[in-house]
């Protein structure tokens, strides 16, 4: 009897430790909602759409060759 007592009472806490450690994960991973992960600006869009002409495109700097001096 006290055997059986000793198995329920090991299942009892194995299942309480898997319960504790899978919410924990899921609460530190924000619940596995992919979309908090990647904001929208982020995702790629098929070419073409309202979406992809109305978002602002990054502009590369102009570099310009320095100004030619002359000395004396």
């Amino acid at each position: 009897m006290v055997k059986r007592l000793e198995q329920v009472a090991a299942l009892v806490v194995a299942a309480g430790l898997a319960l504790v450690s899978y919410w924990l994960f899921f609460s530190w991973s924000q619940g596995g909602r992919s979309d908090r992960l990647a904001p929208r600006s982020l995702t790629p869009t098929p070419e073409g759409t309202a979406a992809e002409l109305t978002r602002p495109q990054p502009q590369a700097p102009r570099l310009e060759p320095p100004a030619a001096t002359t000395e004396p």
